[in-house]
């Protein structure tokens, strides 16, 4: 197939595909003309690498992810761990979106005396678990603010 079908049967552009050839992640099998052709297989692979990139593998990783013959040669543990991460960020982002529903509704006077919300700038702020269970403290010279 020359790298026009490659691009639109993957749905990627061809410069794309170029990059990644650049990058090792794929190999062409030659030319005709000016065209890159490449074998069949291609379109697996880079199925894996979309399948990659929409998980959150770095280009590198993925690249790992191929034996020299262009054949996947995954990492169980490379795909648990990055599971674990994908958890850890599902947790993150249903707490903000709680958060944020909870500060939508809060009937506090002001967001920033509302202790949810102060949570939710904690994880915004990359501080998860920020402010639960604990007063923030006084700033120097007032009185902390009241909890609804």
């Amino acid at each position: 197939m020359d790298i026009s079908e490659v691009a639109r049967r993957a749905g990627v552009p061809a410069s794309t595909l170029r990059f990644y050839e650049q990058k090792g992640l794929i190999v062409s099998s030659g030319r005709r003309g000016l065209r890159r052709q490449f074998a069949p297989g291609v379109l697996e692979q880079l199925a894996l690498i979309a399948l990659g990139r929409s998980v959150g593998f770095s280009l590198d990783e993925i690249a790992l992810m191929f034996g020299a013959d262009g054949q996947p040669r995954i990492d169980r543990q490379l795909l648990a761990n990055k599971a674990e991460e994908l958890d850890q960020a599902i947790r993150r982002l249903t707490a903000m979106r709680d958060g944020l529903r909870h500060a939508a509704a809060c009937p506090a006077p002001s967001h920033m005396e509302c202790p949810s919300f102060r949570r939710l700038l904690g994880l915004a702020a990359g501080r998860p678990g920020s402010g639960r269970g604990r007063k923030t403290p006084a700033r120097k010279g007032r009185p902390a603010p009241k909890r609804p």
